[in-house]
């Protein structure tokens, strides 16, 4: 049975069994129907109609040929779609911009049709994406339950079927918590691998990566293979996998990595079992880094653009004093720990390809888990820690890591599991990854794609 993913809608697209006008409208159908989820914060139908209609009359017809996209609300934008962080204030006062940026004109050379911009909590300070004054983003597969954040917005919509596939981000997990959230695929790609030009606005000091979540490894190998500017590296013919199950972690997170892990193994991995110890001090560094530059380059952000603490919710005005007291000093003591983290995470591949974590410690938070309106950003910054621990180690060592749903046997929510490469590595992760979904049982999402043929 063929997969039920972006793939196939772009192939169906070029294959004349339906036409990019006729997917983009059920797009518009099903987010207007789905509209409790949340998912999306700004849908602009005229720039999708114009979209698809150029391309059903195109004559080039590229692998997303004519699907439906939605930008995230945070990081590199298309044109005519600001991105405004969640942030009345901010949206406010950014203008339309006028071009693509380099990420979205590589998205848009792909095929894919942005058309709207999906929820993230204010300036991507959480892991569940409620922006104040806005709907919550919901997770599809249970409504009680946030799609994760930052990216929550855009699973919410891949898992919903509004969209094949959406932008995100990752500065410490915003990729791959809601993957594991809403059975999606997400890559947080190497340091470096995707444009984040012209303006750099979120590179956070390296910490920042930009690609996709989607229903499938091929929708993000392809997307990955649109936009980024890296050669292939090496494939070994027998893969090693370092399993590192992490203390706190659920249950069925350990039987999802233990399934994960068997999969390997049958199709030609050798898999052993290592003590996390060391993953987890590598993550508590990491983790007390990037709070650290993100507080400062949010104070900085907000500073330049008069940006005030009426304007933003109280915990985001309590980060914004934290990091505008931080002196140049400390910030600079930081970026050596950065480099100092990234050796110490580079010398656990030297008997490992691949290292295997869990991505959450326990399920799904519900909605209401975080709250923004708290002052205390120690204690904020120490919850996220515990639901997605060393979230922030890949963001900070500049790592790959991918995340894949296991499937459970009963039936529930499925399970992301992370695979974390060496800076370069992603196409091998892709690859290895592409081979287990191929072995394993699929999610069956709750919602069928809008526009997809059955």
């Amino acid at each position: 049975m063929e997969l039920q993913d972006a793939t196939a809608l772009g192939g169906a697209i070029r294959a004349g069994r339906t036409t990019a006008a006729a997917v983009m409208e059920a797009s518009l159908a099903a987010a207007s129907a789905l509209d409790r989820l949340g998912a999306v914060t700004i849908l602009e139908p005229e720039l999708g109609r114009v979209g698809a209609a150029a391309a059903d009359a195109a004559a080039a017809r590229p692998a997303f040929h004519g699907v439906p996209f939605f930008g995230k609300d945070l990081g590199a934008h298309a044109a005519g779609l600001a991105p405004g962080a969640g942030s009345k204030a901010l949206r406010r006062l950014l203008p339309s911009p006028p071009t693509d940026s380099t990420l979205f004109a590589r998205f848009r050379a792909a095929g894919l049709i942005p058309f709207g911009l999906t929820t993230v909590p204010e300036f991507g300070l959480s892991l569940t994406s409620e922006p104040l004054g806005g709907p919550a983003a919901r997770n599809p597969w249970d409504e009680t339950l946030s799609p994760g954040g930052s990216s929550g917005g855009a699973a919410a919509a891949v898992a919903a079927g509004i969209v094949a596939i959406a932008h995100a981000t990752d500065a410490a997990g915003s990729i791959r918590v809601p993957a594991a959230c809403c059975g999606l695929v997400g890559l947080k790609p190497s340091r470096g691998a995707t444009p984040a030009g012209p303006d750099f606005g979120n590179y956070l000091m390296g910490l920042a990566s930009e690609l996709v979540l989607a229903r499938s490894v091929r929708d993000v190998a392809a997307a990955f293979d649109a936009v980024a500017r890296s050669e292939p590296g090496p494939f070994p013919d027998r893969p090693r996998i370092a399993l590192a199950i992490t203390p706190n972690t659920g249950p069925a997170q350990i039987a999802a990595l233990r399934a994960a892990a068997e999969g390997l193994v049958g199709i030609g991995c050798e898999v052993s079992e290592i003590d996390p110890a060391p993953l987890d001090a590598l993550g508590e560094r990491a983790g007390a880094v990037a709070w650290m530059i993100l507080a400062v380059s949010l104070a900085e952000w907000l500073d330049s653009l008069g940006i005030g603490e009426s304007d933003v919710s109280p915990l985001t005005a309590a980060i914004v004093a934290q990091g505008r007291a931080t002196p140049a000093s400390v910030l600079f003591a930081a970026s050596r720990e950065m480099a100092c983290i990234g050796h110490a995470f580079d010398t656990l591949f030297d008997n490992a390809e691949i290292i295997l974590t869990p991505v959450l410690s326990g399920p799904p938070p519900r909605i209401g888990h975080f709250d923004m309106t708290g002052t205390d950003p120690a204690a904020h910054f120490a919850a996220m820690g515990a639901l997605a621990p060393n979230a922030a180690l890949a963001n900070v060592a500049g790592t790959p890591a991918l995340v894949l749903p296991v499937v459970m046997a009963d039936g529930a929510l499925p399970v992301g599991v992370q695979w974390a490469g060496k800076i370069g590595t992603d196409r091998m992760l892709l690859t290895l990854a592409a081979q287990l979904e191929a072995a394993s049982p699929r999610p069956r999402f709750p919602y069928a794609i809008a526009g997809l043929p059955q």
